[in-house]
């Protein structure tokens, strides 16, 4: 079993990131929060988690073991595998995560792709009464960490869409994020970004993204 890996970050896409060890490069399925940290080029440290199912075998990459401890939870829900599992991540950070399981927010989980209301209401039923929430938030949670604008730009649906959209034509994630974050600044536009503005910022930050090659 991979339990982590150290290497150069060889490329960093939607949904995965490439990490390239000893000239061996892992494919690593890790969320928005954590992709949005990593830089080509740069060496990281990444805690993995294997996945073994009828039709395939998976890789999962996290930054922080809260986050990585957690994926492992919500997969105890009947009902729940590592794909809605990481999709919860990418969506909901630990702190937010567990204030919606305390609150009963069936609706902010619900804001995690695939997830429906009896899946979210089988979270809060499950892990409520069967897990110590407060102990999968540790010092290197994302709680504990400034938050940066780009996980702010990741966590906003449209602005979300923008970057999807640069990423799905070939731009790095980090280079998406952020010129999605400049465009929308000099445009005078704030978080949350209006479903009607999502096409007009693309063109923008694509105009952007094509001046600086």
């Amino acid at each position: 079993m991979i339990a982590s890996l150290r290497g150069e970050v060889a490329g960093v896409y939607a949904t995965e990131a490439i990490i390239e060890v000893a000239g061996v490069g892992y494919s690593l399925r890790m969320s928005g929060k954590d992709l949005s940290q990593l830089r080509v080029g740069h060496e990281v440290y990444v805690l993995t988690t294997m996945t073994v199912s009828q039709d395939s075998i998976a890789l999962y990459g996290f930054l922080h073991k809260s986050t990585q401890d957690f994926f492992a939870q919500l997969q105890k829900v009947s009902g729940i595998g590592p794909r809605v599992a990481m999709a919860i991540l990418s969506t909901l950070s630990t702190e937010e995560l567990i204030k919606a399981i305390r609150d009963n927010d069936v609706t902010a989980l619900t804001k995690a792709p695939g997830l429906g209301k009896k899946g979210a209401q089988k979270i809060i039923v499950e892990l409520s009464g069967s897990v110590n929430l407060d102990s999968l938030i540790t010092e290197d949670s994302p709680r504990a960490a400034k938050t940066s604008s780009t996980d702010e730009a990741l966590s906003d649906e449209g602005s979300r869409q923008v970057v999807q959209g640069l990423v799905s034509l070939g731009w790095p994630l980090k280079e998406a994020a952020d010129a999605v974050e400049h465009t929308m600044n000099d445009m005078g536009l704030d978080a949350p970004l209006d479903t009607a503005q999502v096409a007009v910022v693309l063109r923008q930050a694509l105009t952007r993204l094509d001046r600086g090659r």
